[in-house]
């Protein structure tokens, strides 16, 4: 029986990060990757275009994991305990891969493109994850609170990285602390937008009366644009 395309990618996740947990990132070829996966160099060009692309691949299985593990039991809970719990399932479900990925991030520091494409993953990444944790990201702070759930899990898992405890105390007391400034953050951009609704009624009102006057006197000129145009003439 041939081998699902699903159990391919498995094994090419898999055999990636086996492969980094035991060398630098930079001196792993696709050839390499290929070969410990027993697949073929074009069934890897099926799968995936490039090695960056497994690690969201790897990201996508996490969020899978934390979803399908994600029940109703902290529902009354705060916002803040909803995430935290998320979050730490998500870095319970990474354990494995922790020797790959403390390598990864050591390579990858100082690699702008790189981890500005690892910043896109996390964020599809955390939009599940807050939605988990009941969430909403729409509306005109979502992608603060987007972004700021990246920050706080890129920040936390620097701690997870060096955490060889197996109560993950110190992950804990870090994600802790990042949660509640981030909740400081979000509440004082509350409290601004709600100050400021009347100053954004006020400019919303100016901008219609000045695009209002704006098409008045297109419309003028319109009218006005035979009598200055020589060509009327003719």
């Amino acid at each position: 029986m041939a081998e699902a395309p699903t159990d391919k990618r498995k094994a090419i996740v898999e055999a990636l990060m086996d492969l980094a947990s035991r060398r630098a990132w930079h001196e792993i070829e696709i050839t390499d990757v290929a070969k410990a996966a027993n697949v073929s160099l074009a069934e890897f060009r099926d799968l995936f275009p490039s090695k960056g692309a497994v690690l969201g691949a790897l990201s996508r299985q996490i969020d899978r994991q934390v979803l399908e593990g994600t029940s109703d039991d902290l529902a009354g809970e705060p916002a803040r305990e909803r995430i935290f719990d998320v979050l730490m399932r998500r870095f319970d479900a990474l354990q494995p891969y922790k020797p790959a990925l403390r390598r990864i991030s050591q390579d990858l520091r100082y690699e702008p493109m790189s981890l500005a494409a690892l910043n896109q993953v996390s964020l599809n990444s955390q939009r599940f994850m807050l939605a988990a944790a009941g969430i909403d990201t729409e509306g005109p702070l979502g992608a603060l609170k987007l972004q700021g759930a990246v920050l706080v899990y890129a920040n936390t898992m620097r701690t997870w990285l060096d955490d060889d405890d197996p109560a993950q105390a110190k992950t804990m007391a870090r994600l802790d602390r990042e949660l509640r400034r981030a909740e400081r953050i979000i509440e004082g951009a509350e409290d601004l937008r709600r100050l400021s609704a009347p100053l954004r009624a006020v400019g919303r009102a100016l901008m219609q009366g000045r695009g209002s006057s704006r098409r008045e006197r297109r419309r003028s000129d319109e009218g006005n644009g035979d009598r200055d145009n020589p060509a009327a003439a003719i």
